[in-house]
């Protein structure tokens, strides 16, 4: 893209916004189960939206400057601490950044020359990319694989001299279950070492749906050994992206994860969150929609994700040649296929306009399909399940994918690194997939299938390049020598 020479009008731009989302999935009305959350309430998401564009042009940057920010972050992390069990937070962009200061925070207050984090291998890679950045190395644990949950006993095994940090979920997004949040805080107690729960998805579903009846097991602050949560308004909450609380159950811990720095001649530089300058857009929409919902909104929206989620799990159980994985407390569901290619599945319900999230093989766990249960679901669930059915006997007639001879050797023994980007998109396009811009949504099974063959490390130099490529057209109008 070339800037324009002269400016255009709002309803150009406009009218071109709307054409680059043609081919996007909606964003309201169920179809979609993985990435984006729906009340179902109109109101409630326009009262969001004024808030946001109110807050636009407001920086989070310095609170001295803009007290409507320290106000308004007030009100929320006092919500959510008020639900949670108390403590002292800090309001984020996302689940990954309040991990990120989960982590930061204990790296700082532990002192360790080498850090490592003891996760459960269905921990969110959020903490996989913490370590990365902050220097500490992740130790994964394995989970029982009937249940999909930790095991106290085996977090307390991998717990040594050099971690800083235990990790827990509540639930874990892969399966929907919740860790045995007591157990795995007191052993980490024991051992002196911090304790922090995602619960970037159930902090603000769980209590709802306790509530409604659901048995929810202890998770939050108020259980002993717990030192920090992380809970995302922009899911459950059904905020505007970006919103998310960090708690800490104690200030000196949440004074760990600010940084400072006088170490310049310019203005005086002291952060919550990794960010510097940022919008307080959303801010203003996650405090809008705490307050355009109140707690008998979000009890409503339990009440109804949980009678949605239970009719699924039992309509996915009856579908011949599915299985839901575990038992989920939360309205995450993951189901698997027996003689059912899921991919393939997955791409039979996308062409009937439904978006299935397809989940790859790990640790003992088998590829499955994976739907996240939102307010706006109940009434959606008898078309949901028929979609499920019909694309599930169309993928049993279509049968597995059958990887050509040799491909996933030859991806495997690829040195990606050596590649350009054409050569790799037209190495994807000899399997199907077209990465060309305009190209149109491909069928995912294949890719997914040979994603699903190789191990980890081959899967994520494989999807690095696929980023570059279709990130790549474009960015660059020009070269030089």
């Amino acid at each position: 893209m070339n800037l324009p020479l002269t400016g255009r009008t709002a309803e150009d731009l406009l009218a071109e916004v709307a054409r680059m989302k043609e081919h996007d999935l909606p964003v309201r009305g169920g179809q979609v189960t993985a990435y984006v959350y729906d009340t179902g309430r109109a109101e409630v998401n326009d009262a969001a939206a004024r808030a946001y564009f109110e807050m636009l042009e407001v920086n989070c940057l310095d609170p001295t400057a803009f007290p409507s920010v320290v106000e308004m972050e007030r009100q929320v992390v006092g919500a959510v601490a008020d639900v949670l069990g108390g403590g002292h937070g800090i309001f984020t962009s996302g689940g990954t950044e309040s991990i990120m200061l989960a982590v930061k925070a204990a790296r700082d207050l532990g002192g360790r020359s080498r850090p490592n984090l003891v996760v459960p291998v269905t921990a969110h890679p959020a903490f996989h990319k913490a370590a990365h950045y902050l220097g500490a190395e992740v130790v994964a644990v394995p989970v029982d694989l009937d249940t999909y949950r930790v095991r106290a006993a085996d977090v307390e095994q991998a717990i040594d001299d050099d971690t800083i940090l235990v990790v827990a979920s509540a639930p874990s997004y892969p399966q929907g279950v919740i860790d045995p949040i007591e157990q795995v805080a007191a052993v980490a107690s024991a051992a002196g070492v911090p304790c922090h729960v995602d619960a970037c998805v159930g902090g603000w579903l769980l209590p709802w749906l306790r509530a409604a009846g659901a048995a929810i097991p202890p998770f939050d602050l108020s259980v002993h050994g717990v030192t920090s949560i992380s809970c995302d308004l922009h899911k459950y909450g059904y905020a505007p992206k970006g919103a998310s609380v960090v708690l800490f159950a104690d200030p000196a811990m949440r004074r760990k994860a600010y940084f400072a720095s006088a170490g310049w001649p310019g203005y005086t530089i002291i952060n919550a969150t990794v960010q510097s300058s940022r919008s307080a857009g959303p801010l203003g929409g996650a405090w809008a929609t705490l307050q355009a919902l109140g707690r008998q909104g979000y009890e409503e929206l339990g009440r109804v994700t949980l009678e949605a989620t239970t009719k699924l799990r039992e309509g996915i159980a009856a579908i011949p040649g599915l299985r839901v994985l575990g038992e989920p407390e939360s309205s995450l569901v993951a189901f698997t296929g027996d003689g059912i290619d899921v991919f393939v599945l997955a791409d039979e319900a996308r062409a009937r306009g439904w978006f299935l999230q397809p989940q790859l093989s790990y640790a003992g766990i088998p590829a499955n399909l994976h739907i996240t249960v939102t307010g706006v679901m109940l009434a959606g669930v008898d078309a949901m399940l028929k979609v499920i059915a019909d694309s599930a006997a169309a993928a049993a007639e279509r049968g597995p994918v059958v990887l050509p001879d040799g491909l996933v050797e030859l991806v495997a023994g690829l040195d990606l690194e050596a590649l350009d980007d054409a050569t790799f998109a037209e190495l994807a396009a000899s399997v199907g997939v077209d990465l060309r811009p305009g190209a149109g949504q491909p069928e995912m099974a294949m890719v997914n299938a040979v994603l699903d063959a190789l191990p980890p490390a081959g899967r994520e130099a494989v999807l690095v390049r696929f980023l570059s490529v279709i990130y790549g057209s474009g960015n660059s109008t020009s070269s030089h020598p």
